[in-house]
């Protein structure tokens, strides 16, 4: 008894001077981490998890049904279906032409299910960067960053574009490993703002390319000084409602009424995320309605070269925080997060693919996952 006793005494111990050094050395967000992860089985986050966090609401409005091709589910590559199949999907989809073509769910997952799409956000506030510069609110991506947030003053050279090109010369780091690092910081911890102001512009912007989430949290931080108003009702009001999603989505916060998790965590289905797809494919429109500008769509998918990452590699395949590949002589374009979530569209075939699920394969040396071209391979046969 006494000797189980110790032993219970030692672990207080350890976990009172555990928090405490979480506490001074400013790493509380991995209360948070430990709690909702290892505590609960897990290893690291996953795509069902918004109902730990707060959450704002991103409002549809009337919603607009896609139209279902003739073909719909008619074609299906067995062989390819397996590889797709290797990486735990969620929902596979495939718009060809503006209509529905193939569909398949796993699981526990529908066509109304919300799950997360983690860097796939990313594409959504640059293309809200877009609509803020149509509208007059943000008068251009070559402005300077310091013009809508004082922190950044004493660095005129940062401008927006840098930050959309992920080349701002800030040292964030994008370890999605290390439990200290800002990703984590920013994933679990509980005020986004005051975690950015701990880096700083380190090198010329504009020079290196480097995926980092930070640059994303500060288009944010313009964002809502420009407009006046939060991300997720801005997106709400300009795009989510205009392209008729069926189902409200949510982005999850750092606190109650807090800041979006910009770089991550827009939750919503497969229906809806390939309305963003299909409204790159159409230059901005929907319905004939404008929703951002063609010109800033070619922008974000026009690869200048002009950038090298820190290996010295031409970076060509990065726009306005879009992914890009050239493949089977078509040029390729997509959002992507770090659980195997694309949303894929390519001009040349009309199509837009998404993918949604829980793994996703290593990088190649050209930055595309190894599993990507067998998603366009299968919708190609559609």
């Amino acid at each position: 008894m006494k000797l189980l006793k110790r032993v219970l005494l030692g672990v207080v111990i350890i976990l009172a001077t555990a928090s405490l050094l979480a506490v001074v050395t400013g790493n509380q967000h991995l209360f948070k981490a430990v709690s909702t992860t290892y505590l609960v089985g897990k290893t690291g986050p996953s795509i069902d998890e918004y109902a730990i966090f707060e959450n704002r609401t991103v409002a549809a409005g009337e919603y607009q049904p896609w139209k279902i091709s003739s073909n719909y589910n008619k074609t299906e590559n067995k062989e390819l279906l397996k590889h797709i199949e290797h990486y735990n999907p969620s929902a596979f989809l495939v718009v060809k032409q503006n209509e529905i073509v193939y569909e398949k769910y796993w699981d526990k997952y529908d066509e109304n299910s919300l799950t997360n799409s983690f860097s796939v956000a990313k594409t959504f506030t640059a293309l809200l960067i877009g609509i803020a510069i149509d509208e007059g609110k943000i008068n251009s991506v070559d402005d300077a960053v310091g013009d809508y947030l004082p922190e950044y003053k004493d660095h005129p050279e940062l401008k927006i574009k840098h930050l959309l090109t992920m080349s701002s010369g800030i040292n964030f780091d994008e370890s999605y490993k290390s439990p200290f690092g800002h990703m984590a910081k920013a994933y679990y911890g509980t005020d986004l703002k005051k975690l950015n102001e701990n880096y700083e512009v380190t090198e010329a912007p504009g020079k290196t390319w480097r995926y980092l989430g930070g640059n994303t949290l500060i288009l944010s931080f313009i964002l809502e000084k420009a407009t006046g108003t939060t991300i997720s009702d801005y997106m709400s009001e300009k795009v989510w409602k205009p392209i008729g999603a069926k189902n409200n989505a949510l982005w999850n916060l750092d606190h109650k009424d807090g800041r979006e998790k910009a770089y991550c965590c827009f939750y919503s289905n497969a229906q809806d995320f390939a309305r963003i797809g299909q409204l790159f494919l159409n230059k901005g429109k929907w319905n004939g309605q404008t929703i951002v500008t063609e010109k800033y769509i070619n922008d974000a998918t026009t690869l200048t070269y002009q950038l090298k990452d820190d290996n010295g590699k031409i970076v060509d395949f990065y726009g306005y925080h879009l992914w890009a590949a050239y493949y089977k002589s078509m040029n390729v374009f997509y959002a992507r997060g770090i659980k195997g979530q694309y949303i894929i569209f390519i001009p040349q075939k009309q199509l837009v693919i998404v993918r949604l699920g829980h793994e996703r394969g290593k990088n190649l040396p050209n930055y595309h996952p190894q599993e990507f071209f067998t998603y366009i391979d299968f919708a190609l046969e559609q």
